[in-house]
């Protein structure tokens, strides 16, 4: 076939990883994120007549104090995983990166849908299943095909009343500038005490508006009586736009800022042609164990289950986490700090 491995420059690789209808997470601005905050970052690639074909974008972060490092590719690689060539080809350039790196494993989340066919592949080419997914495998995908009344009615009833009773209670969305960005930070703060998880430090939400506002993401804010009371960032790449982060006040949340917020990213989102809005993570158990538990779990994932399952989407699962151990002692004690930490911090 006679591919070549390459290293593309930045708007080379994002247009590539655009066509392909590739995740967001794969793009070298990520990289370029993740990289102000303590990752390195690389691109692999394969070409074939000069024209690219497939690839990662890798994240290299040390390991258990330095003693190596973890090579990470997040929602990729991005290759035909039925051209055993390339799938051959592209593991050898990865092996490659990962041990001039030192790293311990090399761990993918393949942006493909979770069946057997695909784990019987990861597992044939040397990948074992990892118990520390870094990326939420399972998430619901909002269909964002026909017109906005369609999209609405698709929406259960209390979902599709509280968008609409937003606006009737003085709920006003705007898209934010830079300076909005105060206000989303303190939302942030607000948000990660209410419900105890941790948030980002404001220059990593001011290195993501830099990066994708306005071409490739949206700060909307949500307002009541001219004070800020909610906000999200949206992306989009392609056909898809993702909602990856979201804070609110305690103040006028009857008034369904979060529920307006939504809708006006769907609404930026088709705009930008996209044609699917992934609401970015739920908890990873069955739907009928979603359903049955939803209402009186408020742990992880569980309390925004409840309000991202009225919004007329499908759930779909990632393959999740794979590994590719190199070297067995480090990899086992990783293994180990990962089942008693139940993960290890990776963003």
């Amino acid at each position: 076939m006679g591919l070549t491995t390459v290293t593309p420059d930045a708007p080379a690789w994002d247009a590539f990883v655009e066509q392909r209808g590739g995740h967001l997470l794969q793009t070298a601005r990520w990289g370029m994120l993740k990289r102000t905050f303590g990752w390195q970052d690389e691109v692999v690639a394969l070409a074939y007549n000069g024209n690219l074909v497939a690839g990662a974008l890798v994240l290299y972060r040390p390991l258990l104090r330095g003693r190596g490092t973890i090579a990470y590719v997040p929602r990729g690689p991005l290759v035909d995983w039925q051209d055993e060539e390339a799938v051959q080809a592209l593991i050898a350039a990865l092996d490659s990166s990962a041990q001039a790196h030192r790293a311990a494993l090399l761990k993918i989340e393949p942006d493909e849908q979770d069946t057997p066919q695909m784990r019987a592949r990861l597992a044939t080419l040397g990948f074992r299943e990892s118990p520390h997914t870094v990326q939420p495998p399972r998430t619901i995908v909002v269909d964002l095909d026909g017109g906005e009344e369609a999209i609405l009615a698709r929406m259960s009833q209390t979902t599709r009343r509280k968008v609409r009773l937003a606006a009737r209670r003085g709920i006003a969305v705007r898209e934010g500038d830079r300076a909005a960005l105060e206000s989303f930070n303190r939302l942030m703060q607000i948000t990660g005490a209410r419900n105890r998880f941790g948030v980002h430090s404001p220059e990593y939400y001011r290195r993501i508006y830099d990066l994708f506002v306005p071409h490739h993401a949206v700060l909307l804010m949500a307002s009541f009586e001219d004070q800020d009371v909610a906000g999200l960032f949206a992306f989009a790449l392609g056909r898809t736009a993702w909602y990856l982060y979201g804070a609110s006040a305690d103040l006028a949340r009857e008034r369904m800022p979060t529920y307006a917020l939504q809708w006006e990213a769907m609404r930026w989102a088709r705009a930008h042609g996209c044609t699917r809005y992934d609401l970015w993570g739920i908890p990873d158990v069955e739907e009928e164990v979603l359903e049955a538990q939803f209402q009186r779990r408020q742990d992880g994932l569980w309390g925004v289950y409840g309000f991202k399952r009225g919004f007329g989407g499908r759930i779909v699962r990632s393959v999740g986490a794979w590994d590719r151990p190199y070297r067995p002692l480090l990899y086992g004690a990783y293994r180990i700090a990962v089942g008693l930490r139940g993960a290890l911090p990776m963003t």
